[in-house]
């Protein structure tokens, strides 16, 4: 007898705990993060497209008229770059400025470095490739600011109990943006190469890396979102 009303009064538990967790749809802070996470994710994919493409393009379409060869040292410069970002420089800067205030300005410092690419192709030789690389290593030092930021406040948003599920809408969407990303990103290249006597924005770098930043200001916008703030 004991034990079968040990048993029930477990089950009770057990149904007033799943009762009383609240809906992860109906968390707005959660939401307007996942949002946020969901446009910045966006952006970042069309980005790695785009700049593959724009960096083997002829010098005459705006490109860089690099190698697969030459993409490849500049993607692995900012791997390690990155690397060590995350591990010396991250944590001493999000404890001194705050999560927030990291996110947004990381944001904001997008906007101006993606604007200077299309001038990065007037550069040659031995300057091209320093140049490059610096915007490179500095470019995906900010995303991932952006990116690790917005997890942790993705995270504080709700209960440890409900972290994994928060986690698992959060890559779900994250996914579905980003299977848009290659292929608007192909799209927005190709039909850049276009316009190359354009009036408005001429060249496949300079409307491309417009959109771009089109985009970013629209994550930066919605950092601003009240509930957003709540979770800091």
């Amino acid at each position: 007898m004991r034990s079968v009303a040990g048993r029930s009064t477990g089950r009770g538990l057990e149904d007033q705990n799943t009762q009383s967790k609240p809906s992860l749809l109906r968390n707005r802070p959660l939401m307007a993060i996942i949002i946020v996470y969901c446009v910045f994710s966006l952006q970042e994919i069309a980005y790695s497209e785009i700049f593959s493409l724009w960096a083997v393009s002829d010098i005459s379409y705006g490109g860089l008229s690099f190698s697969s060869q030459d993409v490849g040292q500049v993607l692995a410069i900012s791997g390690l770059g990155l690397l060590l970002f995350q591990l010396m420089v991250y944590p001493p800067m999000e404890k001194s400025l705050g999560l927030l205030v990291v996110i947004r300005l990381s944001a904001v410092m997008l906007i101006p470095l993606l604007s200077c690419y299309p001038s990065i192709a007037s550069l040659s030789g031995l300057t091209l490739h320093l140049v490059i690389n610096c915007a490179s290593i500095l470019k995906n030092a900010l995303s991932i600011s952006l990116v690790t930021g917005l997890f942790i406040l993705l995270n504080k948003a709700v209960p440890q109990s409900q972290r994994g599920a928060a986690n698992g809408i959060s890559m779900t969407a994250m996914s579905i943006f980003k299977s848009f990303g290659p292929a608007g990103g192909g799209i927005l290249f190709s039909w850049a190469q276009k316009r190359q006597t354009a009036t408005f924005l001429p060249g496949d770098d300079e409307m491309v890396f417009f959109v771009l930043n089109l985009v970013q200001l629209i994550g930066l916008i919605l950092t601003f979102i009240p509930y957003i703030s709540q979770n800091q």
